[in-house]
């Protein structure tokens, strides 16, 4: 039964949602963030442990995850220094034996080729990816080997492909598939309350 979580990324705005619903249900809960994004949790103060710095800090991900049964992990490719694969490695390495890994990444991630995207998404991926890349902004494909890791791995994971995300009064649950593209997930919106879930 999982007591200790570690949610890394809490500071972001899922990441606070995460903490939230962590403490609503019992759990002690250990947040890594930036360490000037730490202020964004002191809402949380005295409820919550926090472990500032990078993500990708495999010193501050081995402190953090000392203890915990549980790990969230929100994936982001920030930077063009394999910001999202150094976080998903760190995770991997320093997870307790056991311990249930939960990754959060975006809708381009695929582990069988059976996705179905829409040219849209596609077109936007093949832009932005490209833009974000120039501008040393972000790279998608981070997130693409920061996921093909965690397939790899022999741990206990889940990857969580995240919709378009909206603020808003919880709808319950989010709906799920196996594969992006599939007639349940048509809508693709989902409230950014829910996806923490």
């Amino acid at each position: 039964m999982i007591r200790r979580i570690c949610i890394i990324g809490a500071s972001g705005k899922l990441g606070r949602y995460m903490v939230q619903h962590a403490l609503d249900r019992g759990y002690d809960v250990v947040g890594v963030c930036r360490e000037k994004s730490a202020e964004k949790l002191d809402a949380f103060k005295g409820r919550i442990a926090i472990v500032p710095g990078a993500t990708n800090d495999r010193e501050v991900i081995a402190q953090a995850l000392a203890g915990c049964d549980g790990v969230l992990t929100v994936l982001v490719p920030w930077g063009v220094q394999q910001y999202a694969t150094g976080t998903a490695q760190a995770v991997l390495d320093y997870a307790e034996p056991g311990a249930r890994l939960v990754f959060s990444c975006g809708w381009h991630i695929t582990r069988d080729g059976k996705d179905v995207y829409s040219w849209k998404l596609k077109t936007f991926v093949r832009i932005f990816g490209w833009l974000a890349r120039l501008l040393r902004f972000a790279d998608l494909d981070d997130q693409v080997e920061a996921c093909r890791r965690v397939f790899a791995s022999s741990t206990r994971w889940t990857v969580v492909r995240g919709s378009d995300l909206e603020e808003g009064e919880s709808q319950g649950l989010p709906v799920w598939s196996c594969h992006v593209g599939d007639p349940i997930l048509e809508s693709n919106l989902t409230r950014r309350v829910d996806f923490a879930l």
